[in-house]
């Protein structure tokens, strides 16, 4: 038996997700991201004596976006907390978030995995403000501490210790990115620290159903890093059991160099935090009617979409899956659709050339500057025949990317139409035939795979212009003879 075979990992995830509000939490100080240091700060974000925050109502609206988005139920009647603990970043010395009341309970978030569909049960979704940022590596002997951050509105998506592989970890924190980034709550750049998980991990005998001493792995800035973080430490806890040593519960960071787990506190308890109700805030009451609005609000759901294009325009759910992998790429699927029924094509033009060069030029398909209905026409050029997807999407895509003109018109002017007029290609490929008797001899020996050479050389000679279905027949037809 092995030992995984011999001990299963628990997880649950807590994903911080930076909400996109235009200001802070509980004052007016500007969110966005790259200002000079400490530029986006003011007496309430620093915490002053007298000031008096105010909560932001849009962040709100987000975080029962999300839960709605989740499936979880929405708490009507919330309040802040403080949460002491000193942090250098954390200029009041305690952190507003909801603690006895978050204003979203339970739900749940649907991963595709291997093994298949599940269901990954949440705890709860809470507000909390951001902390700043401490920098260490700017000043050899000091730490800089930049406070723009501190007072961000987060949500923090709490699951129950529900998964136990790394890989549907993975698939979780990727479908936690996709949704918030779906509904327009958060950017969902982990590089920039808008979306960051903490990993809580422990191991137990496979059976058994009490749970393992559990470590917490802090920060994790990439679905990489969560899914190599949670790896390494099922081993390190595994080899630790084997051995008969202790597992300390405790906080560890991941060190990215070489994908390994480090100490760095034994964990607090949440009696550590000395929760009490903010007196500086009042409590807040949701009314059916605004939550009913904010519902209202909602996108189509991925896993709705993704139904629906399978439904409606007979794609198969890979297709469909990769086409919803975000909102603007499946409302491109739908405005080209609206000029021509070739979906099959669509979806190949979407997830082929057009993903390709928006992979090469590091741009989201809301940059990609072709229209739905000339894309249409290209489209329409290749199934009808006129030239071949080859040269569309070689040719014809980066011209029109250059200059969007009509697809017709520019592959006449740049003598792309195919030719199928019979004497011509009648005349290259006797030329091709000619140009390679040895491989005329070899074909009619056997080797067959020589075709694509012939159409290959045919291809030459017209400049691509030589339909390849028609060419392919007749050079068979006349080597066969």
């Amino acid at each position: 038996m092995s030992l995984l075979e011999k001990y299963e990992p628990v997880i649950g995830l807590e994903v911080h997700a930076q909400l996109s509000t235009k200001s802070k939490l509980f004052c007016g100080d500007s969110t966005q991201f790259g200002a000079a240091p400490n530029t986006q700060v003011s007496p309430i974000t620093l915490g002053h004596p007298g000031t008096l925050p105010k909560t932001n109502k849009k962040a709100v609206e987000y975080a029962i976006k999300m839960g709605l988005a989740c499936h979880c139920e929405i708490e009507r009647d919330n309040y802040f907390a403080r949460k002491n603990y000193f942090y250098p970043d954390l200029p009041k010395g305690y952190q507003i978030s909801q603690h006895t009341t978050p204003i979203c309970k339970g739900g749940y978030v649907t991963i595709h995995t291997s093994s298949g569909r599940k269901d990954v049960q949440l705890n709860r979704i809470h507000m909390e403000e951001d902390a700043g940022k401490s920098i260490h590596d700017l000043n050899e002997h000091n730490t800089c501490i930049d406070l723009n951050r501190a007072g961000t509105p987060l949500i923090e998506i709490v699951t129950e210790p529900d998964m136990h592989s790394a890989e549907e970890a993975w698939h979780y924190v990727t479908e936690i990115r996709k949704l918030v980034q779906w509904l327009g709550i958060c950017d969902g750049n982990m590089e920039e620290g808008s979306l960051r998980c903490d990993a809580n991990i422990s191991v137990r005998l496979r059976g058994t159903t009490t749970l393992g001493t559990k470590v917490e792995v802090k920060n994790l800035n990439s679905i990489r890093n969560v899914k190599k973080a949670i790896e390494f430490e099922i081993d390190r806890i595994i080899q630790l059991l084997e051995k008969g040593d202790v597992v300390k519960q405790q906080t560890r960071s991941f060190d990215a160099s070489n994908d390994t787990t480090f100490a760095i506190r034994d964990k607090e308890e949440a009696n550590d935090y000395r929760y009490f109700p903010d007196p500086d805030l009042s409590p807040f009451h949701l009314t059916d009617v605004f939550i009913a609005d904010i519902k209202q609000q909602l996108p189509e759901l991925p896993a709705e979409l993704q139904g629906r294009l399978m439904s409606s325009y007979g794609l198969n759910e890979y297709d469909a899956s990769q086409l919803c992998d975000d909102l603007s790429t499946a409302h491109y699927f739908e405005a080209v659709a609206k000029h021509t029924k070739q979906y099959k094509a669509i979806a190949n033009w979407i997830l082929g050339p057009i993903r390709q060069y928006l992979n090469e030029q590091q741009k989201e398909l809301t940059a990609f500057p072709l229209s739905p209905s000339s894309l249409s026409a290209l489209i329409e050029l290749v199934q009808t025949g006129k030239v071949s997807f080859s040269v569309a999407s070689s040719r014809l895509l980066p011209a029109l990317l250059e200059k969007e003109v009509d697809p017709l018109q520019l592959a006449t002017d740049m003598n792309l139409i195919m030719v199928n007029d019979g004497n011509m290609l009648e005349k290259w490929i006797d030329e091709a035939i000619a140009a390679m008797p040895d491989k005329v001899s070899e074909y009619k020996k056997g080797k067959k795979g020589l075709i694509g050479l012939f159409v290959g050389e045919v291809k030459k000679k017209s400049k691509g212009q030589a339909d390849p279905k028609i060419v392919t027949a007749l050079l068979e037809q006349k080597l066969n003879q």
